[in-house]
């Protein structure tokens, strides 16, 4: 390890290159270098420190010449004015980090734990462990997932369930869904893609302890997501091809799950107790469920003894399997499915002065990026204005966004906007998230993306 103190000439030509925001006035009091690649930068700079933790980030070099894993910059250590912070130099951001693969397991140094990482994402490093000296081995991913199933076996019913949800589980990039007795798996990133089949192994391993025996997996690492991660996307079956129309129980709810070409990995199963918690509200009600999918909401409201049923999707292949899970269940004659524009049929149900007891609003998410949002705050504020207006007067609405951009805040305030055009008055009954086998890690944002209220809607006269 070589230590030494920069001249003047050095400090200059680090400022002149742009290295810290000319705002913050940075002297540099010390450069240490960890490795030939890894370099520890020392400044002063009181308004950083009285900002900065141990393990933060803090943004502060813009040269192409340097790179951190990830960006930007980790504080490894904060003394009175002073703060240090770690960086990787990479030569004109154009060579690999000493060597390395694009997947492979790295030393994230602040010290900030073990990842790995894939220069062509825009998420440089995925972290495994915030342990630095954790061997990623099969011991350790076996760790991963047996802490993943015992949560999941306290929380939830596991007959249908997420069992692994990526960085919630500290597995970055990894989804594992359980039907019955058949796993579902999607990779979305490059370095546990390399894992995953151990996973798997691990996964049925696991599962087989408590006399689960899984009987097929099948991939749906379809994606586009994983274009950006500079991998092709895939579908197939891991391991011996079986029927992948696979019956699943859920709230006493039948449903054939196709996991071959059903939306995602076949069915949403985070709106598990959502959909529970509707089927108090629907009993004796005419319901109407938009974006229905293969049937959820209005199956959940068929079984809790609704007077009648609707449901509508714009998808065929959706609208299909929902009538055939409806026949599963013996609610042929109360519960019905359309295949319709919901954009198109609400108002049309409007000019027709339709009205239902209970409205349910579940739509795919409107915007995947920070860059659509305005228009998602449209999108969602004309599917709650329209469906707000056919909820009888003192009638209900759920209504939910899965969009993480969406924020909780925001939606709030579009669901808001939205009543007061419609000239009604919102009473909350509840609101909820996702169900807990899907995990919100307060430390992982885009955890946290459903938002689920029930209001009962109040017409003023």
């Amino acid at each position: 390890m070589t230590t030494f103190t920069p001249t003047h000439d050095v400090v200059t030509e680090a400022t002149a290159a742009g290295f810290f925001p000319p705002r913050h006035n940075v002297e540099i009091t010390q450069v240490t270098e960890l490795t030939d690649r890894v370099m520890r930068l020392t400044f002063r700079d009181p308004f950083i420190a009285s900002h900065a933790k141990p393990a933060q980030f803090v943004n502060l070099f813009t040269h192409d010449d340097f790179m951190l894993m990830p960006r930007p910059f980790g504080v490894s250590e904060v003394d009175g004015d002073e703060v240090s912070v770690i960086f990787a130099v990479v030569g004109h951001g154009t060579e690999q980090l000493a060597g390395l693969q694009a997947g492979d397991t790295v030393d994230v140094l602040g010290p900030l734990g073990r990842g790995f990482i894939n220069q062509n994402s825009k998420i440089r490093v995925r972290m495994l462990t915030r342990d630095a000296s954790q061997e990623i081995d099969d011991a350790f991913l076996e760790m991963r997932v047996r802490n993943a199933w015992a949560y999941r076996k306290r929380t939830v019913d596991t007959s249908a369930c997420r069992v692994i949800f990526g960085e919630a589980d500290f597995l970055p990039g990894l989804v594992i869904d359980k039907f019955s007795d058949v796993l579902v798996v999607e990779s979305l990133a490059l370095g546990i893609d390399k894992m995953k089949l151990q996973i798997v192994d691990i996964l049925k391993k696991v599962l087989l302890e408590d006399g689960i025996k899984i009987r097929g997996v099948y991939e749906r690492s379809d994606a586009k997501e994983r274009l950006k991660e500079g991998m092709d996307r895939k579908k197939g079956f891991i391991g011996d091809e079986f029927d992948t129309d696979v019956e699943i129980v859920e709230n006493g709810v039948r449903y054939i799950v196709d996991v071959k070409d059903g939306q995602k990995t076949g069915f949403f199963l985070d709106q598990k107790y959502n959909r529970l918690a509707m089927q108090r509200i629907c009993k004796d009600m005419d319901v109407l469920d938009c974006f229905t999918h293969t049937g959820s909401f209005a199956l959940n409201a068929g079984i809790a003894g609704a007077k009648h049923v609707l449901g509508v999707d714009a998808s065929e292949l959706a609208v299909a399997q929902a009538q055939k899970n409806a026949a599963l269940n013996h609610l042929s004659d109360t519960v019905e499915f359309k295949c319709a524009d919901v954009f198109d049929l609400l108002p049309a149900l409007e000019n027709e002065g339709k009205q239902f007891d209970v409205v349910i609003l579940d739509p795919p998410a409107f915007t995947k990026s920070k860059n659509a949002i305005k228009n998602a705050v449209k999108g969602y504020r004309e599917i709650n204005l329209r469906g707000m207006k056919l909820v009888k007067d003192g009638g209900y609405l759920a209504t939910c966004s899965c969009s993480h951009y969406m924020n909780a805040e925001l939606f709030a305030q579009t669901i808001g906007q939205a009543a007061r055009a419609a000239h009604c008055r919102l009473r909350q009954v509840e609101f909820r998230t996702q169900s807990p086998d899907h995990p919100i890690l307060w430390s992982a944002d885009e955890s946290y993306y459903l938002k689920f209220y029930i209001f009962q809607v109040c017409h003023e006269h």
